[in-house]
């Protein structure tokens, strides 16, 4: 039994072409996170507050969907949402943040000082106040790349998931490939699991671009996009409504509790055998220290490492030309 991690910035449909100005930015939040928790996990650190510490990194960036990056609903707004777990089935979740500048940390807040799992909206948003958690105005997250992501979804007329490709500008003949990534941004997401087997699980999302107010996806939804037990930490990502009917974070726990599947067997059915192609993701560690991180989309942000010295990251299925 050893220590492993990993961290996801979101699912989708991510072309081959990405420009590497869209494309390593990313890699490096990414990398970056990764090493924070690895050192923090040889430090000794919880992983409760391993898989914090690494999404409200996460959240700080502008080139994920969460927190500083978090794209908009329809009416031009922001609704943030986030959810933490523990291996002991504690947990926390919040949703229609406007003003937190990490909903991750105001998750474990309910988790630790409410007698609740979830709060949301207005009752979130007081509660940020009473605990002193750092807010901002909300005009702090309508930057001009999301605006711009919205009016592409707008002009589309649909929502999109994490990474979804913006349909070609309308008026003005240019190349598409100068175009490509403006709406390419993902939720994030971080499991661990230490040297004693305790597991925690934290995941953070803006939600679709061009959703509707109000909208709540898989992220704080416990069983979900969300999910510890004793057996493993799971962190989902992808089109939400599909990720809510699969109960993805959940079903991989009980794959192994009740079938006796090991981490990755209980992690490929579920994202080959319960949720459509090209609509999930997701990353999780087990008690022993497994580690795997399956999906069923053109590509996924994602990077792992073990106390063992295995280590992975990537985009596309192929891992060879992007090993740590």
């Amino acid at each position: 039994m050893g220590w492993a991690i990993a961290l996801h910035g979101g699912a989708g449909d991510i072309p081959l072409s990405l420009p590497a100005h869209r494309r390593e930015p990313a890699e490096a939040v990414l990398r970056h996170c990764l090493q924070i928790g690895v050192s923090a996990l040889k430090a000794n650190t919880p992983p409760l507050d391993v898989v914090e510490l690494v999404v409200r990194e996460l959240e700080n960036s502008p080139h994920f969907n969460a927190g500083r990056g978090s794209v908009l609903t329809t009416n031009g707004t922001v609704e943030m949402e986030a959810c933490i777990m523990d291996g002991t089935k504690k947990c926390g979740a919040v949703s229609g943040l406007s003003t937190i500048v990490n909903p991750i940390s105001l998750a474990r807040l309910v988790m630790e000082k409410t007698p609740h799992i979830y709060l949301a909206f207005d009752g979130a948003e007081a509660f940020a106040k009473e605990q002193g958690v750092e807010t901002v105005e909300s005009s702090h997250f309508i930057t001009p790349r999301n605006i711009e992501r919205l009016s592409q979804a707008k002009e589309a007329n649909k929502v999109q998931l994490d990474y979804t490709q913006p349909p070609p500008p309308k008026d003005e003949p240019q190349d598409p490939a100068a175009n490509e990534g403006d709406s390419q941004i993902g939720t994030v997401g971080c499991v661990a699991v230490d040297r004693h087997g305790n597991l925690a699980t934290a995941t953070s999302t803006g939600g679709f671009v061009n959703k509707m107010v109000g909208r709540i996806g898989d992220t704080p939804v416990i069983g979900a996009g969300t999910y510890a037990n004793s057996f493993c930490a799971v962190s989902a990502t992808g089109k939400g409504e599909f990720i809510i009917r699969a109960t993805v974070a959940r079903d991989v726990a009980a794959l192994m509790e009740y079938k006796g599947l090991s981490l990755k067997e209980a992690a490929a059915y579920v994202i080959e055998q319960c949720t459509p192609k090209g609509t999930a993701g997701l990353v999780a560690v087990s008690v022993t220290g497994e580690v795997t991180m399956p999906f069923n989309t053109t590509g996924m942000f994602r990077a792992c490492a073990t106390e063992d010295e295995y280590s992975e990251f990537g985009i596309w299925p192929s891992l060879t030309d992007s090993a740590i």
